[in-house]
């Protein structure tokens, strides 16, 4: 033990040290391809009603916030804006953005959204959450927001059959339906060689 340290310190200190923190990094070069998947945008009914979810209780970033229009009429008049798009980011601000469009004067109203597991055609998002073990109070809390299933501890099996991924997985519905994956892996990741 260190002197003058709390026992509890040191111990804190000492989980902190053993602790593996998983981060994004970029594939060597000489396995990479010309393709980056940029990002992925969801048509939103309300984006205000989105971003309590994104914004709020996962601590995405705003990078864009902008209306976008059509461009001039036949006239050269200005037409206005037919769209809101709201980029997010949360740890790179290239790939893996989150964009959220909602059209401004839809001609038709959009139906209802429906919170049913994802189905051939939909989209499921996955979300990692390194602090999902604090973070999904928050998630919980937020309106328009359904759970679909509270954090638990599921295994993955590791690529070829060798072991097990571990997983603090749960999932919500969003304001729109989408279906999010919010997990925490406590494993190592597939496609990540072990170290």
């Amino acid at each position: 033990m260190r002197a003058g340290w709390p026992a509890g310190l040191c111990v804190a200190a000492a989980m902190l040290l053993s602790v593996t923190v998983l981060r994004a990094a970029p594939v060597p070069e000489s396995e990479r391809i010309p393709v980056d998947l940029r990002r992925t945008t969801l048509v939103v009914r309300d984006i205000e009603r989105s971003l309590p979810l994104y914004r709020d209780a996962l601590g995405f970033k705003v990078i864009y916030d902008e209306k976008i229009g059509p461009g001039p009429d036949k006239d050269g008049k200005p037409q206005p804006a037919s769209v809101r798009l709201v980029l997010l980011r949360a740890n790179d601000d290239f790939i893996g953005v989150l964009g959220l469009m909602q059209r401004l004067n839809p001609t038709t109203p959009p139906p209802p959204p429906v919170f049913q597991k994802a189905q051939p055609g939909d989209t499921i998002l996955v979300i990692n959450v390194a602090d999902l073990d604090t973070r999904f109070a928050k998630v919980r809390a937020t309106p328009n927001v359904k759970i679909a299933d509270e954090p638990e501890r599921i295994e993955y099996p590791a690529p070829g059959g060798k072991g097990t991924i571990p997983v603090l997985f749960s999932a919500v519905w969003d304001a729109d339906g989408n279906f999010i994956e919010l997990n925490k892996i406590l494993g190592t990741p597939a496609g990540q060689a072990r170290q």
